[in-house]
């Protein structure tokens, strides 16, 4: 699901800004945009990420700035083998003059900003601001999770409907059997000028046969069923995108079911927007935490 959150906290010698920002993905997949001085803070950050959410790619910039006094230390391997540099420099060529401090002190890397270790009272800050940006982040999810939860009861209100259609033309279906082969067979002696008598305990086999076969009874139960699920579920408090995920499957083997069983045009059609009702929702699914 996406989302954005920002959180800050600051203190006597620091002020830490951290960002979130999410995209839809099936599982949880935390990205750290951590300064080297930081890198020590990404385990503790990323439990604390999985804590409160359970999916989605998750961006994290954090920002330290340290305000109190800082230090600086000397890169002396750096300055050693400069000023040896220069000196078989100027004995190579027989040059004269003395290194210019100014120079040496402008070289990139001779003055380094000495590496503190994080206090316990930065780390905490660091923390607290996390978890304002991750609350947030999650208001915004919320809002966003609503929105989705009518989008899909609207799915599943639009394969109620089509379960409407399906249920009293699948109850004809034996009928319909019995009638269409009757009147083929009829036809077929009629044609051939046979004296042969139809066989009423062979015709009520071969319907009993067809129609079992085109029984999509079961089938709908369990459709209505998982869409009774389905509704409670999103009403539930907790994690419930990978239990919707699941239902989501299961919706949408019924609906295989039925649409390769599906002999009537009028339940094929059915069967098909039922379909793609169901992978409309399965796209939504996939955002749901």
């Amino acid at each position: 699901m996406t989302g954005f959150g920002r959180g800050a906290s600051s203190g006597e010698s620091y002020a830490a800004s951290v960002e979130l920002k999410t995209v839809n993905n099936r599982f949880l997949d935390v990205h750290l945009r951590l300064a080297s001085e930081l890198q020590s803070l990404e385990a503790v950050l990323k439990r604390q990420i999985s804590s409160r959410l359970s999916r989605g790619r998750v961006d994290v910039t954090l920002s330290l700035e340290r305000t109190s006094e800082i230090a600086y230390e000397l890169n002396r391997p750096l300055i050693a083998g400069y000023l040896q540099a220069l000196s078989q420099l100027r004995q190579e060529f027989s040059l004269s003059g003395e290194p210019d401090l100014n120079v040496i002190a402008r070289l990139p890397g001779v003055l380094q900003t000495a590496k503190d270790e994080l206090d316990a009272e930065t780390q905490n800050g660091i923390e607290a601001a996390l978890e304002l940006a991750l609350t947030e982040l999650e208001q915004m999810r919320e809002i966003e999770g609503e929105a989705l939860k009518i989008e899909m009861f609207s799915r599943l209100a639009e394969i109620e409907r089509q379960i409407s259609i399906i249920e009293p033309n699948a109850a004809s279906i034996t009928e319909n059997y019995r009638a269409r082969l009757q009147k083929k067979i009829t036809d077929l002696l009629a044609k051939s000028d046979s004296q042969i008598e139809l066989d009423q305990a062979r015709l009520a086999q071969e319907v009993a046969y067809l129609a079992e076969r085109s029984d999509v009874s079961e089938e709908l139960a369990r459709l209505k069923s998982h869409i009774s699920q389905f509704r409670e579920i999103c009403e539930s408090e907790g994690e419930i995108g990978k239990r919707l995920d699941f239902l989501t499957q299961e919706l949408n083997r019924e609906g295989n079911t039925i649409l390769s069983k599906a002999t009537d045009i009028v339940i094929k059609e059915a069967a098909l927007v039922v379909k793609a009702e169901i992978e409309k929702i399965r796209e939504q699914v996939q955002n749901v935490e």
